[in-house]
């Protein structure tokens, strides 16, 4: 260890060696018999400077031998001169030191090596010139050579791991017995990270399982191995709280943390009248019927001045328009379309219709036939107001948080096995078992790897325990380097693989789930197709409007030009005049051409409409 002494010292100059001479043969004669008399050392040589600026205050301010003690308190603080240990100056009423020592503490002593001052630095001794930088330093067990810090041999005893022998979720760690060698096998989920993780370590370690044969529920007693120094580390599904951190410390959880529950699924036999409707959210079924009248009105606005089908009173145009668009809904419309814009339009439009018609019915087909399943419970707070029984698993301290969560004692039961968990949950609070299991995420995996169908983790998770973790000796550095090896992204990933290994792919089982909500049609589902037809029909009706001003421009023209009127009667001028001409080569069937007289009877004829001439 090196550490700097505030020991002040400068250069043993005459001075300083003329009144060691005397200091010693002054102390020998009041001394007597006294003949080593140390060096003195520093703290005399600052006695002898404090004296000395006394004096030289004194003598300087010719102050009486009784002065006032302000003064001579002004005086000494405004005294400086190099003295035996150095340049004398006070500081706020403080000695500035100016050189000090570099001391090397090695157990119980302590050599020099080296000095430092402001205005030279580090160096080996107080002589004019001398080398620069420090003395060999003496590392405990006065090696030279820097150790390297904590490190496991492995030409040293291998570490104790003890390992937990259970009752029940041997996914996890697993002690088994080979009648062929002799010895104890250990497996689990837990051995293969433990193993994984140690060989991601950037130093070998030797370390050997010892298992501990005697199955217990609760592991706090393994602890007091750890704890007495009995064995190096703990390895299993040791959940790390706060209490067991007053005898080991543990490493990062290495598995999902909090709690959970599991509950039964059953099935969902309510029906509703309104059922048709569910296969879509309500923006889809709003958008498509806005965009019906999107597309009879453009089929309209192109066909209504050359299809005398499109013509008639207001309320005859507004019908077939509406009819026209719902029609194509099952493609019975029957109106002859004359322009090839309002085809291309309805030809998009039927197509879009098409696969808004199959999805919809291949939506609803699987509401009506797949069997629908839901939790019997969602929430503690269900359980708590129905005053079901929860289960629990035996030995953990999962009891405690649901006491804390305001479950009494008498309505908690402890089951060790997943075989046990789905039992209870089948016969239910009414017969003897449960309505819940509540336990840590990891126990509950395992068991949906068993139990997928049937059977749902629903609820939020409640992080009052901190998952699994590796226990060692409070103070082991190999917490820390465990702890940084499971953090990187490489150990991430080879621990998700062997996660599915023992536990299975969770994805599978939960797509076993029907979820009536995410087998909802959403906008999301049909927004480009929505797009697609509304740029259709604008780019139709931008076209239409362009082909009629120009075939029209010499007739607007002339009109605008009798009306002589400003910018906005002169473009009601041209919208009369766009919805009211009317093809001078079309044929007008009969009813068509009687609903037409009949309106101009009523004196709405288009030359009304258009003005007087």
């Amino acid at each position: 260890m090196v550490s700097v002494s505030y020991t002040h010292l400068d250069v043993y100059t005459d001075r300083v060696m003329n009144f060691t001479i005397r200091f010693k043969e002054r102390f020998q004669l009041e001394n007597l018999g006294i003949r080593d008399v140390p060096n003195p050392r520093v703290p005399l040589l600052w006695a002898c400077d404090t004296a000395w600026s006394l004096a030289t205050a004194v003598s300087k301010y010719r102050v009486s031998s009784s002065p006032p003690g302000t003064t001579l308190l002004s005086a000494v603080l405004n005294t400086t001169f190099d003295g035996l240990a150095g340049r004398f100056r006070l500081v706020n009423g403080q000695l500035q030191l100016s050189t000090y020592e570099i001391i090397n503490i090695i157990c119980k002593g302590a050599r020099i090596v080296g000095f430092w001052t402001p205005e030279s630095g580090i160096f080996r001794n107080l002589k004019a010139n001398d080398e620069k930088g420090l003395k060999q330093i003496l590392w405990p067990g006065d090696i030279a050579i820097a150790p390297r810090g904590w490190d496991v041999s492995s030409t040293r005893r291998p570490l104790h791991i003890t390992v937990p022998s259970r009752r029940g979720f041997n996914e996890l760690v697993e002690v088994s017995f080979s009648p062929t060698t002799n010895t104890s096998i250990v497996t689990g989920y837990c051995i293969d990270v433990f193993d994984m993780l140690m060989k991601n370590l950037p130093y070998p370690v030797a370390y050997q399982y010892v298992p501990f044969t005697d199955k217990i529920s609760n592991y706090d007693p393994l602890l007091d191995l750890v704890y007495e120094k009995k064995a190096d580390a703990i390895v299993g599904d040791m959940t790390i709280s706060m209490s067991r951190m007053n005898k080991v410390a543990f490493t990062m959880p290495f598995t999902d943390t909090g709690l959970s529950m599991i509950v039964v699924l059953k099935k969902d036999s309510s029906g509703s009248m309104w059922i048709f409707l569910q296969p879509m959210t309500s923006a889809p079924w709003i958008t498509s019927f806005a965009f019906f009248f999107l597309t009879g009105f453009t089929v309209w606005a192109i066909e209504h001045r050359i299809n005398p089908e499109f013509r008639g009173t207001p309320w005859q145009q507004f019908g077939i328009t509406f009819y026209f668009a719902f029609s194509t809904l099952v493609f019975s419309h029957k109106e002859k379309l004359e322009s090839n814009l309002s085809r291309f339009v309805v030809t998009v439009w039927v197509f879009v219709l098409l696969i808004l018609t199959s999805s919809y019915t291949a939506s609803l087909t699987s509401m009506l036939t797949v069997q629908r399943l839901q939790p019997t419970v969602t929430s503690v707070e269900d359980l708590l107001r129905n005053g079901d029984y929860v289960g629990y698993q035996s030995g953990s301290t999962v009891k405690y948080w649901l006491e804390e969560m305001g479950f009494h004692k008498e309505d908690l039961r402890g089951y060790a096995t997943v075989q046990e968990y789905a039992e209870a949950l089948q016969r239910g609070s009414g017969n003897e078992g449960v309505s819940a299991i509540v336990d840590e995420v990891p126990y509950l995996k395992i068991f949906l790897s068993k139990y997928c169908e049937g059977y749902t983790m629903v609820g939020p998770t409640y992080h009052g325990l901190g998952g699994f973790g590796f226990a060692f000796p409070i103070g082991s550095p190999m917490v820390h380097d465990v702890s940084q090896a499971i953090m990187t992204p490489a150990v991430q990933e080879e621990m998700v693989r062997i996660e599915r290994k023992w536990f299975g792919d969770s994805e599978i089982c939960e797509s076993k789930i029907n979820d009536i909500n995410s087998s909802r049609l959403s906008f999301s589902n049909f927004g480009g197709l929505f797009l697609i037809t509304c740029m259709t029909s604008g780019l139709a009706l931008l076209i239409s409007l362009s082909i009629f001003v120009y075939q029209e421009r010499d007739k607007l023209r002339a009109e605008a030009s009798r009306t002589r009127s400003v910018s906005l009667q002169r473009l009601r001028t041209w919208l009369e005049h766009l919805v009211c001409t009317e093809h001078r080569e079309s044929g007008v069937p009969h009813h068509q051409e009687a609903g037409r007289q009949e309106y101009e009877r009523d004196g709405h004829g288009s030359n009304q409409l258009q003005g007087d001439g």
